[in-house]
């Protein structure tokens, strides 16, 4: 093969986890703790950490954000024809918690402005079989909580937030994941803050406290045993193995004590892709994010939206031969092949179906070389 021929190799991943330089160290230090297993010194301060917002009443380490919504869907009770309101464009995640507990998902569309569910249509999505609406903050910008949680007090309904996108972002100064009485949190390699795989499920009504405790130790009450409030631990409720090893959340403490720091910089990455393509989007070659002002974003992502599908796929063709790799991000689960066997739609899809084919995520980490990735924007639309 020529050397003109042979494909350029990526320059610009589109993800790479960042480590901070503790985190060796701290996984060492769990060992000479001789403790490897979950709930040992490293996952009491991630605890902490997450508990530090006042509305947050217990939180649980996980060994991912799909656990911590499975841990919720037990907490609800769900059952057999349950129907549970969620948007379509979401991780499947966000719906199989449900799914496994035998409930429909009813999905519904989302807003034009920040691709999250539209607060708007969930009222006329909601039956007698309604038990819970779960938004999802896309990009680690809120969905409107006010109205969600109005309606679902209302209603009688049970607001489980998907934050696995969330972690330091706020609505209203208030954090995300906690303004529902439960929340998920995500620390997959590619968040903000991570642990490899893990997430935490955030605890906000102390109803559900004692009941999450018991479920993620395998329906047992060992937790209780081990704070000497039983003199020994059984069987009690339906559950599962939820807590991840102290390796995990060694590497997590490490990220937690930076975590502002991490926030910072990818803000300032954020920051420089939105000045930069501000030029493209007055031109109409694309649209840039939309961040309503009463929501402080985390720089999860930086996304733009093409003209079509076609020129989506042009675009990264052509910033592949550039060496910037970008991605795509859902398919619609409504459309997918499970999602049109367990779910129905609460209406038309019509911007979930528009703004799913024409989104494009670009390159997001501490340290990207933002500029460049403009630079091969502004070449790849042109």
């Amino acid at each position: 093969m020529s050397p003109q021929a042979q494909p350029v190799p990526v320059r610009i991943p589109f993800n790479k986890p960042y480590m901070t330089g503790k985190e060796l160290w701290n996984i060492a230090q769990a060992h000479t703790n001789l403790h490897l297993a979950g709930d040992g010194e490293f996952t009491r301060r991630c605890h902490a950490w997450l508990e530090r917002a006042p509305q947050v009443h217990k939180a649980l380490l996980t060994h991912s954000c799909t656990a911590a919504l499975e841990m919720a869907a037990l907490l609800a009770d769900i059952r057999p024809g349950d129907e549970v309101i969620m948007p379509s464009y979401t991780f499947v995640s966000t719906a199989n918690a449900f799914v496994l507990r035998g409930a429909v998902p009813v999905f519904v569309d989302i807003r034009q402005d920040t691709l999250n569910i539209d607060e708007q249509l969930i009222e006329a999505a909601i039956t007698p079989r309604t038990r819970a609406i779960v938004p999802v903050h896309y990009a680690g910008v809120a969905c409107e909580m006010d109205t969600i949680m109005a309606l679902a007090r209302q209603r009688g309904l049970l607001v489980v937030e998907d934050a696995a996108q969330g972690v330091m972002a706020t609505y209203k100064g208030r954090t995300l994941g906690t303004l529902g009485a439960l929340g998920a949190y995500s620390f997959h390699e590619t968040k903000n803050i991570i642990s490899g795989e893990g997430g935490a499920l955030l605890v906000n009504d102390p109803a559900y406290a004692d009941r999450a405790e018991i479920i993620r130790e395998k329906g047992t009450n060992r937790s209780q045993f081990f704070r000497e409030q039983v003199d020994k631990y059984t069987w009690v409720d339906t559950g599962s193995s939820y807590l991840p090893g102290e390796v995990i959340a060694a590497f997590l403490w490490a990220q937690m004590e930076e975590a502002e720091s991490i926030t910072r910089r990818r803000m300032a990455a954020w920051e420089q892709y939105h000045r930069g393509l501000a030029g493209l989007e007055r031109e109409g070659l694309l649209r840039r994010p939309i961040v309503p002002p009463e929501c402080q974003h985390n720089a999860h992502m930086y996304y733009i939206l093409l003209p079509s599908l076609q020129a989506r796929t042009e675009v990264i063709r052509r910033l592949k031969q550039s060496g910037v790799n970008t991605v795509f991000h859902y398919v619609p689960l409504h459309s997918a092949p499970h999602g049109l066997k367990v779910g129905r739609c609460a209406g038309p899809m019509t911007h979930t179906e528009n703004l799913s084919e024409r989104l494009l995520r670009l390159p997001m980490w501490v340290g990207v070389d933002a500029a460049a990735v403009i630079e091969a924007l502004c070449q790849a639309v042109a």
